[in-house]
């Protein structure tokens, strides 16, 4: 006898999720299984996602936890979720996302479909134009301190989807597995890396902050990429008074302002406030203060603009040390520029996209691996570091798309 399953979820929808999380790639969770094994019998793995979650008894496994190191010198704890899970978090994602997309605020840029972090950068640049403060927000272990039961409550306000709430609430309690096999119980948070994470975290600030900001503070403008915040104030005074009600509102949400990283800043270029202690402000990689730069018809001026932050160079060049490319003299240039070339497109695409000269002095650090890779390589250039560098200038001169920094119109090779 064929009975039906209690929630209508369709094997399509699982296959389709299934292919967004192979394009997304990723480690193994607990299970120690790779996508590539997952494959292996996808078929079947598939239809066990779709049979448990159809009948009611899908159950999470625990995420694998990993400590990422900060430049700080403290840890930020990601939760890998198994590969069966993501895709598992993937359909109920499929299934929600459409129906809070239509109720998030504008000014919210983060993990959204066609919204990035660029536009709010280039939001905030504007209007760090037109008003004189900022009020940078940090908020206190925020993935790990959000509210399960403020958090389903949101949920519920948007849908009555049995299955989509019975497994966001699993999902929620599900433990998180140390590299010990030692387990930790979670009754707040939500562990990033998890594929719906994010959206649940944008569900929380939605009514934390964003729809509370638009009755309580409609006049003052801001941009927030997940928990990463700032707001436009007109005065000083009126960015204290903002300070004081965020972390009020937060305190009642469950959440903390982090007093110590959060910060008031002025933002004008005329120096009016010299004597004010802060004037810049890091935002999604960039820092925003006064700069030379000139305008259409060739003059300097001075603006509050944003650029690469130091935070951000050192990340690049560090993860440029990383691909030791002096030693790789096995292989050609044009093998070591097929390599790099999406991941220097990627930063030049985003870090580029304004005041795009403070990236000439990070990819110098490339080029000079570039010329011990050429005195390691060819007998002549060794020990001969000026000899190197005028091989790299010239090949700079005869291919100057073979890597894509050089496409930067005042980026030369080797100098």
């Amino acid at each position: 006898m064929n009975r039906a399953k209690p929630f209508c979820i369709s094997k399509w929808d699982v296959w389709e999720a299934y292919k967004l999380v192979k394009a997304n790639k990723g480690s193994a969770g607990v299970d120690g299984q790779s996508i590539a094994e997952f494959e292996e019998d996808v078929k079947d793995n598939l239809f066990k996602i779709w049979n448990r979650m159809s009948s009611g008894s899908y159950f999470p496994p625990p995420v694998r936890r990993v400590d990422i190191p900060k430049d700080n010198g403290k840890t930020r704890p990601l939760g890998i979720p198994t590969v069966a899970d993501r895709i598992a978090q993937t359909v109920v994602k499929r299934y929600l996302e459409p129906i809070l997309e239509e109720h998030f605020h504008p000014d919210s840029y983060g993990y959204r479909p066609g919204k990035s972090a660029k536009d709010a950068v280039g939001v905030a640049r504007q209007r760090c134009w037109r008003y004189d403060w900022v009020l940078d927000l940090d908020i206190k272990g925020f993935f790990d301190n959000i509210d399960h039961d403020l958090l389903m409550q949101a949920v519920r306000k948007h849908t009555d989807c049995k299955w989509v709430l019975l497994y966001i609430e699993r999902w929620l309690k599900a433990p998180a597995q140390l590299a010990d096999g030692s387990l930790i119980n979670r009754d707040k948070g939500t562990p990033q890396g998890g594929v719906v994470s994010p959206l649940l975290a944008n569900l929380f600030l939605h009514y934390t902050f964003d729809v509370w900001m638009k009755k309580q503070n409609p006049l003052i403008p801001f941009e927030r990429y997940a928990d990463d915040g700032i707001c436009h104030c007109r005065s000083k005074a009126e960015a204290e008074r903002l300070r004081v009600a965020i972390e009020k509102r937060f305190a009642e949400c469950g959440l903390e302002l982090n007093l110590q990283k959060t910060k008031i800043v002025y933002c004008k270029e005329d120096g009016r406030r010299e004597n004010y202690p802060e004037q810049k402000f890091d935002f999604l990689g960039f820092t925003f203060q006064p700069r030379r730069a000139k305008n259409r018809m060739g003059k300097l001026f001075v603006g509050f603009m944003p650029a690469i932050s130091n935070k951000a160079k050192k990340s690049i060049c560090d993860a440029m040390r990383r691909w030791k490319m002096h030693r790789q003299t096995d292989k050609s240039l044009d093998e070591l520029a097929r390599v790099v070339n999406p991941v220097l497109r990627g930063w030049i695409n985003y870090y580029g996209s304004f005041y795009k000269s403070a990236l000439y002095r990070v990819f110098q650090h490339l080029n000079n691996v570039l010329v011990r890779w050429a005195s390691r390589k060819y007998k002549r250039l060794r020990r001969n570091n000026h000899r190197a560098r005028q091989w790299l200038q010239g090949l700079f001169h005869r291919q100057p798309k073979l890597f894509a920094h050089w496409q930067l119109s005042q980026i030369k090779a080797g100098q």
